[in-house]
């Protein structure tokens, strides 16, 4: 049965990294990528659907820009049929309903496919779309793959807006996850700047050379701010991958620089006028609230008569990038995993790692941790009962389990309190 999505508030999106950068996504979100040329944004796109075929939630996947056989082809290996409805304004629209494309419907899918005749009427493409809205469960996830395709094909930013302006709130009431792809040089300023003002979360994909970053240009509801950075990822075996930035110890030299000041017995407007700059601009450096330029900076050593060195020797604890304390992982906001919690502990090159929480009577159709490849898990708290292959078996503390073809179909806490397990995969 699909998760009771009148219970939950928080979804993963199917990228661990992800997930604990941006606290999850949230019902009711709609999420609006702004991409590159060349960001592989498909691959955010796949594990979105993937993770929720996992979930058993139903995905609405509209397509202006791709045909049926493309997208299809592109979900090979974790498609749902019966989790999956393709709404088709491409071969119609963009296809010019060139035989090539026409041939999809020749023979019998065993995905659900609504062929939109005349995507350029918008009217009757918005009410066919509410049609099949009406008709599923609450929980429905959208990918809208391109808005930039709308616009192309009705010819007018100002369309687009205005269907999204629609969707958006409509979709948001309707308690769904929605997915819309923008190609971000293909619309104007006041266009992008609408959108982002009426939406609830706007992830910005961008390729610098040979390199791909992700930052938030959005995040409503959200307080941590580190998402709004730029952080690396990749692309490996179809998933994405978010590389932890590697922290380095952080001087404090604005309080440096106020303490050495207040030594000498100058104020403020004093270094102010030796060094160049306005007491204002030094007051900001003092707060740590902007960094003064190298120039600016020797310039205050200076006329501190004090050597460079001195700042930069912050005494902060050196950063232990190795090390994850059990209280800093459980402090941290956790994805939910149908009724489980799910903490991200570390997601490196090769391996990742969580700590899943599983309160106590917890009873968990399939697994918590989908995925394609070898996994370990450890027992560290709790008795559970797991069934593997219409096999049950009762795990207590120090248990390990390891999987490489055969995966948990359930999940069982019959003790009297939570249980914890390490979750490590490749």
């Amino acid at each position: 049965m699909p998760a009771d999505i009148t219970t939950m508030t928080k979804i993963s999106s199917g990228v661990q990294g992800l997930d604990s950068l941006i606290g999850s996504l949230h019902i009711g979100d709609n999420v609006v990528w702004e991409v590159d040329a060349g960001a592989s944004y498909e691959a955010f796109i796949r594990d979105f659907i993937s993770r929720s075929f996992k979930d058993e939630q139903k995905v609405i996947y509209v397509s202006f820009n791709r045909s049926p056989q493309s997208v299809l082809a592109a979900l090979t290996g974790i498609i749902s049929p019966v989790h999956f409805i393709f709404i088709d304004c491409f071969t119609s629209g963009k296809g010019k309903n060139d035989n090539t494309f026409l041939r999809f419907y020749d023979k019998q899918s065993d995905v659900k496919t609504v062929r939109i005749t005349d995507p350029k009427n918008i009217k009757r493409f918005t009410q066919t779309l509410n049609e099949i809205e009406d008709s599923l469960h609450p929980g429905a996830r959208y990918v809208f793959d391109s808005l930039t395709g709308m616009q192309d094909l009705w010819g007018d930013e100002n369309e687009t807006h205005r269907f999204f302006t629609y969707m958006c709130p409509r979709l948001y009431d309707l308690n769904t996850v929605a997915y819309w792809i923008l190609e971000k040089e293909a619309h104007s300023p006041k266009f992008k700047a609408n959108l982002r003002h009426i939406t609830q979360v706007v992830l910005d994909l961008q390729r610098r050379k040979s390199s791909l970053y992700l930052k938030a240009l959005k995040l409503e509801g959200r307080q941590d701010r580190e998402a709004f950075k730029s952080h690396a990822y990749e692309v490996r075996d179809d998933h994405v991958c978010l590389i932890p930035a590697r922290k380095e110890p952080v001087a404090d030299i604005g309080a440096k620089i106020k303490e050495a000041r207040t030594r000498t017995g100058m104020s403020q407007k004093d270094l102010a006028d030796k060094v160049g700059i306005t007491p204002s601009s030094l007051s900001q450096i003092e707060a740590n609230l902007t960094s003064p330029s190298l120039s600016t900076f020797f310039h205050i050593c200076r006329s501190l008569d004090i050597q460079p060195g001195l700042f930069v020797e912050s005494g902060a604890p050196v950063a232990t990038p190795w090390l994850h304390r059990k209280t800093s992982v459980l402090s941290s906001d956790p994805s939910m995993e149908g009724k489980a919690r799910t903490y991200s502990i570390a997601s490196g090159r090769k391996l990742a790692a969580q700590l899943v929480v599983l309160p106590s009577g917890v009873d968990i159709k399939g697994h918590f941790s989908y995925h394609r490849g070898d996994e370990f898990i450890y027992v560290v708290e709790g008795t559970l009962v797991v069934t593997v292959e219409g096999r049950e078996e009762r795990i207590a503390a120090g248990d390990a389990l390891c999987f490489t073809e055969s995966f948990p179909s359930a999940w069982k806490n019959e003790g009297g309190g939570e249980a914890q397990v390490l979750v490590v995969r490749e």
